[in-house]
């Protein structure tokens, strides 16, 4: 074989490695803003479950509020 034709090949191949590298970087900057934001979401995810949830607890303690004043209500009706 020619030795030319070799050292070309090589190049060839050391090129195309060279793509595939640079690929492989970009493709993992790219995941890592990804999973960046993944963790964000997920936290704004959290912190909406945890308002959620104090609303429904919330709702819950007003609703048993209303129901005591209504029952006290209904003992004066009572009486009368």
């Amino acid at each position: 074989m020619d030795s030319e034709f070799i050292l070309r090949q090589f190049q060839e191949i050391e090129e195309k490695v060279g793509e595939v590298v640079d690929r492989c970087r970009s493709q993992e900057t790219t995941n890592l803003g990804l999973r960046n934001r993944v963790k964000i979401l997920e936290e704004e995810i959290q912190e909406k479950v945890e308002a959620e949830n104090n609303y429904v607890a919330e709702r819950g303690l007003i609703r048993s509020k209303i129901d005591t004043i209504l029952a006290k209500l209904e003992d004066i009706e009572d009486v009368k």
